[in-house]
């Protein structure tokens, strides 16, 4: 029996959906009340541009941007703000995807890391116009920093474990489109 292209959509799908919940919850469980002086990586954010920069048919603009609106409410942040960055920063990437196709994985790499940085600027950007307290500026370079040195692991993890991988230049699916 062949492999329909949608369900394997879909399933990848809900894969994020899961591996979402256990990012969160793995955030969210308090292993330690004693704050900590360091940032811990964005993994939600490595994973979802790790897995767009591959294949973007596998989340959807709509997945993302309701995975990381939930996820504004569940981290206190600003409803809305950081998800809307997310989508413009995942919607460059996409735009872009045959790029990514032929370049070096350090290139994309460094194309990951600039949109990164463009996505915490604008945050704090905005939430300074807006005068929403911010957390402290070296916190904010440490996570955006962690978050670029983890997106390599991010990348091979959805490679080997989770079977999102580059697509070919010219490489069709069971029904004939480009992917």
């Amino acid at each position: 029996m062949a492999d329909n292209p949608t369900s394997d959509i879909w399933r990848h799908h809900a894969l994020f959906v899961l591996l979402t919940l256990g990012i969160v919850f793995l955030s969210l469980v308090p292993l330690n009340t004693v704050p900590r002086n360091i940032a811990p990586p964005d993994l939600l954010l490595a994973l979802t541009f790790a897995w767009v920069a591959r294949r973007p048919d596998f989340l959807p603009v709509w997945l993302i941007a309701l995975v990381f609106f939930l996820t504004d409410f569940l981290f206190h942040r600003p409803p809305g703000l950081w998800a809307a960055l997310v989508v413009l920063g995942t919607e460059f990437l996409r735009n872009r995807i045959h790029n990514l196709r032929n370049i070096t994985f350090i290139a994309e790499w460094a194309m990951v890391g600039a949109v990164l940085l463009a996505m915490m600027v604008g945050n704090r950007l905005v939430l300074a116009v807006t005068a929403t307290p911010q957390v402290p500026l070296s916190l904010t370079l440490i996570q955006i920093g962690a978050t670029i040195l983890i997106y390599p692991l991010a990348v091979l993890a959805s490679n080997t474990l989770f079977g999102v991988r580059k697509t070919a230049p010219g490489e069709v699916d069971a029904l004939g489109h480009r992917l």
